[in-house]
């Protein structure tokens, strides 16, 4: 499985706002300048990040993004099914109809299986954890 580049770069914009976390609104441009990561392309991650209730932004001189929760209420893995859009690893589990196989498939029930070990790992690991695993400038 290869994550797409919405879920690395949002998972960034994700951890700088939590570097900033408790003091105001965090400039899109700083952001993009501290991740390497274009304003446009930022712009296109914050929308969704928005909607699903993580980010709040204010407009203005004094404007900005900022998480809406806590970083320690932010799971790793909220992040990636919000970008990646499922969390199954083969179509087949969401979709029975797509498989002529799937009344005798032997392997269904491990990609199924793997895929719950994955979402469990990445839902008990928090943007709060990261942090304390990151040296910080």
């Amino acid at each position: 499985m290869k994550l797409t580049t919405k879920t690395r770069y949002g998972t960034r914009l994700i951890l700088d706002l939590a570097l900033h976390h408790g003091k105001g609104s965090v400039r899109m441009s700083e952001i993009s300048m501290r991740q390497n990561i274009s304003v446009k392309y930022l712009e296109q991650l914050i929308r969704p990040l928005k909607r699903a209730n993580l980010v709040t932004s204010t407009r203005g001189p004094k404007g900005g993004h900022m998480l809406a929760k806590k970083p320690e209420e932010i799971t790793l893995g909220e992040i990636t099914r919000l970008f990646e859009g499922t969390t199954e690893l083969v179509n087949c589990i969401s979709d029975p109809e797509k498989c002529s196989m799937i009344d005798d498939c032997v392997v269904r029930s491990a990609w199924e299986k793997a895929g719950k070990a994955l979402y469990d790992e990445l839902d008990s690991i928090t943007i709060a954890d990261l942090l304390a695993n990151k040296k910080i400038d």
